[in-house]
């Protein structure tokens, strides 16, 4: 047989599509955190060496419910020879927390290189509050010279913040004190005890004012529901922290531009109304964004003495789609999830015929 007619016999879609639960996405994830922060890292690489594609994600919005938002994420990445590709959909509904379930709740699907056809389906909430704290990780490894903190602060102590929580304590990060703020003094209290409970810390203080989780902190965390700026005291950065701002929208725009700005993609970062954006719209420019994650990573952006940094990681989907890459083979080397053969049609269509 030929070449040709060798690649052309095995060319064919997927036998079907492997279904992958939160239980086997959390499983791989809590196991093997070492291997989710390596994956961004190189996903992060691999986007400013242009083996990627990443449109703009696009937000559906709901003319009555100004809140809540659905936000498709596709992309492609070249993952050391192996292409990916897929999309995550993702519904954030801050209302969830206030009964009690989680604000956000999605969905990734990977598809085919060759064919275009799906292959997987994984519930993604676990994926993307994965790469997002494994971004925020890998920015503060970068950026403090190692995996350890005199004081770490946590604006806001909800999913996210917790995953980033388990990113130190799982990559065995050594630190002194953590001090905690929330507007729900409840959630503060419990992500406290947690701290305590696994060990990272003798105590945890909660504070009253938000002021005092920037006070003398080497490392702050900011991941809260904010829709728009209510950090606005010039004060919180006297102490120069490393700040990973997470939720994107919780810095008026003077401190950002007091700071040195590090994003993961400067065309995402600066839209959507993120603090980012309403520097750009106060300023004009965009040149207070000194560079990316993958500059820090690669020692081409380091910090000024005396200088707070503010990471603001927009959300990138081949972050995602690497995550969930990485997810599905290992879930698939050990035939786990759920298997469905005859997911999607296979009627043939012959040479130069649409199909219906």
């Amino acid at each position: 047989m030929s070449d040709q007619s060798l690649q052309e016999s095995t060319f064919a879609p997927p036998s079907g599509v492997r279904v992958i639960g939160a239980a086997d996405v959390v499983e791989q994830v809590e196991t093997h955190r070492e291997g989710a922060l390596d994956v961004v890292r190189a996903a992060y690489l691999a986007h400013q060496d242009g083996s990627t594609a990443n449109p703009h994600s696009s937000f559906l919005r709901f003319p009555d419910r100004p809140k809540d938002r659905i936000i498709a994420l596709p992309a492609f990445l070249d993952d050391a020879g192996t292409p990916r590709s897929g999309i995550k959909w993702i519904a954030s509904y801050p209302g969830n927390v206030d009964h009690g379930f989680p604000r956000a709740s999605a969905v990734m699907v990977l598809n085919d290189y060759d064919t275009g056809y799906p292959y997987a389906m994984l519930e993604a909430s676990v994926i993307s509050a994965t790469r997002t704290a494994a971004s925020a990780a890998l920015g503060a490894e970068a950026l403090l010279g190692g995996r350890s903190a005199g004081r770490v602060g946590f604006v806001g102590t909800g999913l996210i913040s917790d995953h980033v929580r388990m990113f130190l304590r799982d990559l065995d990060w050594a630190v002194d004190d953590f001090v905690l703020f929330d507007t729900v003094r409840e959630n503060a209290d419990r992500f406290a005890a947690q701290l305590v409970e696994d060990g990272q810390a003798e105590q945890a203080t909660v504070a009253d004012d938000v002021a005092d989780v920037f006070t003398g902190a080497d490392l702050v965390v900011v991941a809260t529901v904010a829709g728009e700026p209510h950090l606005t005291d010039p004060a919180l950065l006297a102490d120069a922290p490393v700040v990973l701002h997470l939720s994107l929208r919780d810095f008026a725009p003077e401190l950002v531009l007091a700071a040195t700005n590090v994003t993961d993609d400067v065309d995402h970062a600066v839209r959507e109304q993120a603090s980012l954006h309403l520097a750009e719209q106060q300023v004009g420019h965009r040149d207070f964004v000194d560079g990316t994650i993958a500059d820090v990573v690669r020692g081409r952006l380091r910090r000024e003495q005396g200088k707070a940094v503010i990471v603001s990681p927009f959300g990138l989907g081949v972050l995602d789609l690497a995550v969930g890459g990485w997810v599905c083979d290992r879930v698939s080397a050990i035939d786990g999830g759920h298997f469905v053969p005859d997911f999607v049609a296979s009627a043939p269509v012959g040479p130069g015929k649409a199909g219906s």
